[in-house]
């Protein structure tokens, strides 16, 4: 298969849909791929790293949209990349459709098969595609965090981890996953007093063991969720319905009860946040201030580590890719786990939570693939 690999064009979005490692894998299973130049700039890949493993550089994305049967990037296509898409052509990347109506109605026109990282399952449960920049944005939130209490970033002036005699900052982590586990895990290695809520009690648990007791675990219903708020210097979002729209845990209303200047983080801004004054922002221009309450909402937070993220995004996709490399449809009809990433098919909606999300018609995945 013609695989091809274009550059990020999303603001500040510095990540590549293929290292010259994965190139080389596909090179070596049999592939042809494509790579526009100066892809891998963001991560210090050149032409000749990508020439090397056995790519073919090409000079722009049209170039790329045009030859390959499948196209694999890392965030969603923009609109100038709506256009380029065909009816078949595989496109396999980060999609985020619940809360962008747009780009589903472009996909849908396409005819494209686009398959989003963050619906494909494991045998656990998990989200392994998903997963690995999970891990990254848990600790980069913390991070954020960090920097967005300071006084010149227009927070309180605390000190995250505080100094002997001085208390730290009091971090609550809304949600126990994958980013939750790593924001605690950062917060509470800097000094910081971390709660993290849920609503799973084998979780917690699991947490509970994990931390051996530097972590407050609590159970995540409605009282709980507003004492810990309130009483917040941080407040981290990750909330995760996977396919669906984030529920709206804080509202506008609490931000006059949350201690002034202290600090949002919404990482679940890319299915449209957990807080209600959230609003996608950029690593340019990462904050805002609703009611005296900094948010910190950066859409691809991932993006400000390419290197990193690049690289653990692609040994977490590269089986997946293979198969649908070497299988086309068919490694959708093979593979369950695969087949839950089969969010638009041929003109139709075959993820349930994004049809459920955006009003549209619903097919599954089995009945678009005729199984």
């Amino acid at each position: 298969m013609r695989v091809g690999v274009p550059s990020e064009i999303k603001i500040q979005e510095h990540r590549v849909g293929l290292t010259p490692m994965a190139v080389r894998e596909y090179v070596h299973a049999g592939h042809d791929v494509l790579v526009q130049s100066g892809a891998g700039a963001g991560i210090g890949a050149t032409d000749a790293a990508y020439a090397a493993a056995g790519a073919r550089i090409v000079a722009s994305a049209a170039e790329v949209f045009a030859a390959a049967q499948m196209i694999v990037k890392v965030k969603e296509p923009q609109p100038v990349e709506w256009k380029l898409l065909r009816a078949g052509q595989i496109l396999f990347t980060y999609l985020h459709l619940a809360p962008d109506p747009e780009q589903a109605q472009a996909l849908i026109d396409s005819g494209c098969i686009a398959i989003g990282y963050e619906t494909v399952t494991d045998a656990h449960g998990g989200l392994p595609l998903l997963a690995p920049m999970s891990e990254v944005a848990g600790r980069l939130a913390i991070e954020a965090a960090a920097f967005s209490l300071r006084k010149p970033a227009g927070g309180m002036g605390l000190l995250l981890g505080g100094v002997p005699g001085v208390h730290p900052a009091r971090v609550v982590v809304i949600g126990g996953g994958v980013v939750g586990l790593h924001a605690a895990r950062m917060a509470a290695g800097l000094g910081a007093e971390v709660s993290v809520l849920d609503r799973s009690v084998p979780r917690l648990r699991q947490l509970d063991e994990l931390f051996e007791g530097r972590v407050r675990t609590c159970y995540s219903d409605r009282a709980t969720i507003d004492s810990e708020v309130f009483a917040a210097d941080v407040v981290i979002g990750a909330v995760l319905v996977p396919g669906a729209s984030t529920p709206k845990i804080v509202t506008r209303k609490m931000l006059a009860q949350m201690r002034e200047r202290s600090v949002l983080v919404d990482v679940a801004i890319d299915q449209g946040g957990c807080f209600e004054t959230s609003r996608p922002t950029t690593h340019d221009a990462p904050t805002f201030e609703v009611d005296g309450i900094i948010h910190y909402c950066v859409a691809n937070m991932p993006g400000a580590v390419p290197v990193t993220s690049s690289h653990a995004l692609n040994h977490a996709t590269l089986p997946f890719g293979l198969a649908l490399a070497a299988h086309g449809e068919a490694a959708l009809a093979a593979d369950e786990h695969l087949r839950r990433g089969l969010n638009i098919h041929r003109g139709r909606v075959t993820c349930e939570p994004v049809a459920r999300a955006l009003g549209l018609p619903f097919v599954s995945a089995e009945a678009a693939l005729a199984m």
